[in-house]
């Protein structure tokens, strides 16, 4: 896909927006497309989640429709913001100098409330609902929705008994399809265990952060650096001490094999001396028979017909 087709796809006019919104978008399009032709990236054709940059393009056109608008239509805009799927991250959009402005005006509760779902939780919004604008029901389920992601940030399984307590649902087939549909938008990954009564999470998006979060985020990345290279001198200290003992293996080995070729060698010196020593009497053996049978046959004729007689005497 060129920059140009992915610039047009990011501009097109959503289909949920109401026409007097739509005319502005198409104006703000249209003063902005060349500088959105060379600021838009390719999109991935990896799968993602809720809160990448695929998702954000919608966004990205809110933020351009708020540009351009005031009074009613930017609180229309913020009602259909907090609604939209897919979008759950706000923190572009509170940037926006009409919003900044609004909250210090009398639409100060829509500041509040976008607030609210860039940084707090469904069980906060009921503690200040009486200074918050109401919310559609889409709007609540978004807000629980960010809640859940809340609880996964800090909790790998999450019991239905907290997810009850939290979301302020009624039962738990509510919170099971509550939990359904935000696996199905890509808020969270995870499975539902019936049996156990528990939500066990594998991923979740990331939400805005306030400034005065980052010192957190930077302490942690910096004990994660101190532990990484903890781990990598760790590593290092243990390939050194598994060649030391490879090499003692090694000179062991090679003592080994002398040792066993010393052997043989004084094995083998052994059986040739033995059998030297073996030969005179093996000699003398052989000059013996080799005399006693010349004596035999030094027989005298009467000697053999007597030894004949005395055989045949025997057979019968």
């Amino acid at each position: 896909m060129s920059p140009v087709k992915a610039c047009v796809i990011c501009l097109d006019t959503p289909p949920y927006l109401s026409p007097e919104n739509k005319l502005a978008f198409s104006q703000a399009a249209r003063n902005n497309i060349y500088d959105k032709i060379n600021k838009t990236n390719l999109l991935s054709v990896f799968p993602q989640m809720a809160g990448d940059p695929k998702h954000n393009n919608q966004l990205e056109q809110f933020i351009l429709l708020a540009k351009n608008t005031k009074g009613p239509a930017l609180i229309t805009l913020i009602k259909q913001l907090l609604e939209a799927p897919g979008v759950y991250v706000f923190g572009e959009f509170l940037e926006l100098p009409c919003i900044q402005q609004m909250s210090k005006g009398p639409n100060e509760g829509y500041s509040q409330l976008l607030n609210m779902f860039a940084y707090g939780t469904y069980h906060d919004y009921k503690a200040f609902k009486d200074t918050l604008p109401p919310l559609t029901e889409t709007q609540k389920n978004k807000l629980r929705h960010l809640t859940i992601v809340n609880l996964a940030a800090n909790m790998q399984v999450i019991p239905y008994s907290v997810l009850l307590k939290d979301l302020e649902v009624g039962s738990v087939r509510e919170l099971e399809d509550l939990v359904i549909e935000a696996v199905y938008a890509d808020v969270i990954r995870g499975k539902l265990d019936q049996c156990r009564q528990q939500l066990e999470v594998d991923a979740c998006i990331g939400r805005d952060i306030r400034s005065q979060g980052m010192g957190r985020i930077a302490s942690i990345l910096t004990q994660w650096c101190g532990d990484c290279e903890s781990m990598s001198a760790s590593i290092e200290q243990e390939v050194g001490r598994v060649s030391h003992c490879r090499e003692s293996h090694l000179k062991a080995l090679q003592h080994i094999e002398t040792e066993v070729g010393n052997i043989r060698r004084m094995m083998s010196a052994t059986t040739s001396t033995s059998s030297q020593d073996m030969d005179p009497l093996g000699e003398q053996e052989g000059e013996g028979a080799m005399a006693g049978s010349g004596a035999e046959r030094r027989q005298t004729p009467l000697q053999i017909i007597s030894k004949a007689k005395s055989l045949n005497n025997q057979r019968h």
